[in-house]
């Protein structure tokens, strides 16, 4: 962006007759995370439409920058704030390599202050990568085949300096683990089996959307290894990456290799309801201030059931070393890591900024065939509207119902008769972002009409917050496929009262010792079934389950509906059980928890 473009944003001026609001450096992120995510490479991967496609993530920090690696991206990004991600090309195969997977599931790690990369490999004998300037394509070979190979791969250094190899990808086969030695980066002692699935017991781990299919088993994959307080957490992604229910668990030992006991609150990672669902096969890594946080993978699954997108979610440990994630609002405006010790909000909080046009009323240009308006504010990500082209002037307007406060505005765009395959470094978004009291006079939120970037899931945080009833996103020009949006999600708060309580809120599972006329059959504990009085002033419910009353560390967000099926609870165990009704004004008090044994 030009100096002058930064002077017109940080003014309120006049500019072709729209108030323009300033923007200045965010405070905030949006999940999914905003880089540009490549094309799908794989021709047979886009036979219903090529999509933009990526999963399987790794971030960590390397000389005070985030370096951040995923499936299949021809490159990786790296970030000073994880805000502002700079893409490097870069190709990790050699060209005996004839395959699409570039770099599959990568693993990364440093060590002696260099930074170390592999895809997943068994057969290929790929090489070991090494950078010690990774901010430009700087690698070279640490080595030239790792002949033992691995799927998933994950790479741990303990602090006595010893390697160690986690891998893993199959719906039969477990999580091994191996020392490598650090130089040669030849095998050290036996390759152990190290945790398998066990989905009679664990609901959250069965194959399906639901967690209810039964006609495949479920996989185990993408390894991760966290060390904390003296303790080695070995995360794991189930059940499958085309559900909503995707997440990672841990089992934790007080050894590298084991043996491992599952973690008595999992899943540590997992987000099977809201926009951005989906929260397995990832990486746990901290921030510059020792802040706990966790990428992992977006499902999508329309076009392909490998079309993904990637999220960062709050994570840590509590005074019991019991390893957590924060996905509640994990989709809505969440602060970022501190900037500076002056900050005074909590990096990986919720800002409280709440959702203001979930179904309200839309008006577009045009449509194009039965991808309808509304679809763009059903807060689902797998559901989008289009226009019928993609010219400049093609438009979408959101209705708020009432005049609410704005503070940010994510745009997400969908793939519709898009034409590319892999990654493209020469594309853009360009678009402008008004807003409106009357639906006469307007503001002009964003001008990005001669912005320059691939901003897939834009995101927009305003300064100083602005008082609204419509918003209006106008398309300029689109790197490719029609104008289409599949999720324009306004944020900040309604002027209205809060929800009242929850009332009527009943979890229904089985009893745990089944009586004689079950005649040796018993329903299923793994699941649940809850229900509660339809709040009118409600626009949804998060439900919060744990194994205490204070490890609520799992949730699920509910919209327009007063019941919800839960399906990842562990067999033998008690949870505990809450809910929480919000709209567009902030979240009702919580009911008390319930114990379900």
């Amino acid at each position: 962006m030009s100096m002058l473009s930064l002077l017109a944003l940080s003014l309120t001026v006049t500019v072709s007759g729209d108030l323009v609001v300033p923007v200045t450096k965010q405070q905030t992120y949006c999940n999914p995370i905003n880089i540009d995510y490549g094309y799908t490479p794989i021709p047979d991967f886009s036979t219903q439409g090529r999509h933009r496609a990526t999963a399987d993530p790794v971030i960590v920090l390397f000389r005070g920058d985030y370096y951040l690696f995923s499936t299949n991206q021809w490159g990786y990004w790296w970030s000073s704030d994880m805000v502002d991600w700079h893409f490097v090309p870069r190709h990790f195969l050699r060209p005996e390599h004839k395959v699409y997977d570039d770099l599959c599931a990568p693993a990364v790690w440093v060590m002696n202050d260099h930074l170390y990369v592999i895809g997943s490999t068994y057969a290929n004998n790929f090489p070991i990568w090494v950078s010690d300037n990774p901010k430009v394509d700087d690698w070279h070979e640490a080595i030239h085949e790792f002949k033992p190979g691995g799927w998933d791969p994950a790479w741990f250094v303990d602090d006595d300096g010893k390697l160690y190899l986690y891998h893993g990808s199959s719906n039969i086969y477990p999580i091994y683990g191996q020392q490598i030695d650090p130089k040669s980066f030849e095998p050290i002692g036996p390759h152990l089996e190290l945790i398998h699935l066990h989905d009679d017991e664990h609901g959250w781990e069965r194959f399906g959307e639901a967690n209810d299919n039964t006609f495949l088993r479920p996989f185990m994959e993408g390894a991760w290894m966290t060390k904390h307080d003296g303790h080695y957490y070995l995360q794991y992604g189930a059940p499958g990456t085309e559900f909503s229910g995707y997440g990672d668990g841990v089992y934790v030992s007080d050894k590298p290799l084991g043996p491992f006991e599952y973690q008595p609150h999992n899943p540590y990672s997992f987000k099977p309801g809201g926009f951005a669902r989906g929260a397995g096969h990832g990486a746990t890594f901290q921030d510059r201030d020792g802040l706990w946080w966790h990428v992992s993978t977006i499902t999508i699954a329309v076009k392909n059931s490998f079309e993904r997108r990637l999220g960062i979610w709050p994570a840590g440990f509590d005074q019991d070393g019991i390893m957590h994630m924060e996905s509640a609002f994990g989709d809505y405006p969440t602060y970022l890591p501190h900037r500076s010790k002056s900050d005074a909000y909590q990096a990986g909080a919720f800002s409280g900024w709440m959702l203001l046009n979930y179904n309200k009323p839309v008006t577009v240009s045009s449509t194009l065939g039965g991808y309808a308006a509304n679809n763009a504010v059903d807060e689902s990500i797998r559901t989008y509207w289009s226009a019928k082209t993609s010219n400049s002037g093609e438009w979408i307007q959101s209705d708020l119902g009432e005049l609410s406060t704005v503070r940010a505005v994510q745009i997400n765009f969908a793939d519709q008769d898009a034409e590319f395959l892999g990654k493209q470094t020469n594309i853009f978004h360009q678009y402008r972002l008004l807003g409106s009291a009357d639906g006469r006079q307007w503001q002009l939120l964003a001008d990005k009409s001669h912005n320059t970037t691939d901003v897939p899931h834009d995101y927009i945080e305003l300064s100083k917050p602005v008082e609204l009833r419509y918003v209006k996103l106008v398309n300029v020009h689109m790197p490719t496929g029609k104008f289409a949006i599949s999720g324009l999600r306004v944020f900040g708060s309604g002027h209205g009262a809060k929800p009242g309580k929850v009332e009527g809120f009943v979890p229904l599972r089985a009893d745990r010792v089944p009586g004689p006329e079950y005649k040796g059959a018993m329903a299923d504990r793994r699941n649940a079934w809850l229900k509660w009085k339809q709040s009118s002033d409600a626009t949804g419910y998060i439900i919060r389950t744990g194994i205490a009353p204070d490890k609520m560390y799992t949730s699920l967000m509910v919209y327009g509906a007063n019941e919800a099926y839960v399906r990842w609870l562990d067999k033998s165990r008690s949870y505990y059980v809450q809910i929480q009704a919000f709209n567009e004004s902030g979240l009702s008090e919580p009911t008390k928890p319930i114990r379900s044994e």
